[in-house]
């Protein structure tokens, strides 16, 4: 039997993860764009255009250009009677995580002389309000505004995500279940396990920190958007910004940097390669509603195959995979 067989996920869309997690093979690395903090970086950037031998850097914070009142319009319903988060997730915690990574570029990156801050948040928001949204199941209108309804998997007690394979690196603890958790839920010991020796935070004893720090779950959100899920692969933020450059076999697979890629990144071959499907364009309506709410236009989000990974071969297969 397989594992959907056993778990109440977070909504209909939430369906995706549970699986994108699970796959023995898969091992976390640490962030694969360098660090671009310091005066290195600094002096390479001058008003958003970058030195001609450094085509990558960063400069600012996110705080430059996203407010709280952006941030509220985003996720207005997130505090409603129907939110199972109610009061927990804010503006502050999340940028409090995105400051950990800014050092690493995450919402402040240039790539020759181009500015992609404000399209990666509103990138890296799509996913979050797409996992987390209770929006298709208490709304009839603006199903958009129902990001961050959830801050775990309901009915937890369903599946313990222990993967005996990881006994020796990731041991699983007594009584603990590895439920999904946070902005981007992940899933199993070998993922908490990684996601705390990066954080130095004990999530293999102590996973429920996750759901009890709006920080740490902004944290460990922006920990999977930045490092890759396999070895010698992309995380979601260098396919976004143009960082990861596509090989010729990328190429002939359709694999092109942009958001389509941050879906095929993370998700694999349970979104991507499928032609149009109900839980990419999902993604991608998140990510338009977003760009507009944020002042840069739906119109800059890119043609159809950047916005799109309908016809992209898969980075990773993940709909065989079983535990």
């Amino acid at each position: 039997m397989q594992k959907m067989e056993y778990i109440t996920l977070l909504t209909t869309a939430s369906i995706l993860l549970v699986l994108v997690n699970c796959p023995k093979f898969s091992t976390s690395q640490s962030p694969t764009s360098p660090p671009c903090s310091g005066r290195t970086c600094k002096t390479s950037c001058v008003r958003g255009r970058c030195n001609t031998r450094k085509s990558r850097c960063c400069d600012g914070a996110v705080t430059d250009y996203f407010q709280s009142d952006q941030f509220e319009k985003m996720f207005s319903n997130r505090n409603s009677l129907e939110a199972h988060a109610k009061g927990f997730w804010d503006y502050h915690s999340f940028i409090t995580a995105s400051a950990e990574y800014e050092p690493y570029g995450f919402g402040i990156s240039y790539l020759n002389s181009n500015f992609f801050g404000t399209k990666e948040v509103a990138a890296f928001l799509a996913h979050v309000g797409t996992k987390t949204s209770c929006g298709y199941k208490v709304a009839s209108k603006e199903p958009l505004t129902w990001g961050l309804c959830y801050n775990k998997e309901m009915n937890s007690n369903s599946y313990n995500y222990c993967d005996e394979h990881y006994k020796n690196t990731y041991p699983c603890a007594p009584g603990v279940a590895y439920y999904g958790r946070g902005a981007l839920p992940i899933y199993w010991n070998y993922n908490y396990g990684e996601a705390g020796k990066d954080l130095k935070v004990d999530l293999l004893n102590h996973p429920e920190y996750i759901e009890q720090n709006a920080t740490l779950a902004f944290q460990v959100a922006i920990w999977r958007w930045m490092t890759p899920i396999m070895e010698h692969q992309p995380s979601a933020h260098d396919v976004f910004i143009g960082y990861w450059k596509p090989t010729k076999n990328d190429s002939l697979a359709k694999k092109v940097s942009g958001f389509g890629a941050t879906m095929n990144v993370l998700y694999g071959d349970l979104v991507c390669g499928q032609g149009d499907n109900e839980s990419m364009n999902n993604i991608i309506s998140h990510y338009l509603y977003y760009l507009d709410l944020l002042g840069v236009g739906r119109e800059e989000a890119g043609p159809y195959e950047v916005l799109s990974c309908a016809e992209q071969v898969a980075f990773n297969s993940f709909s065989s995979s079983s535990p």
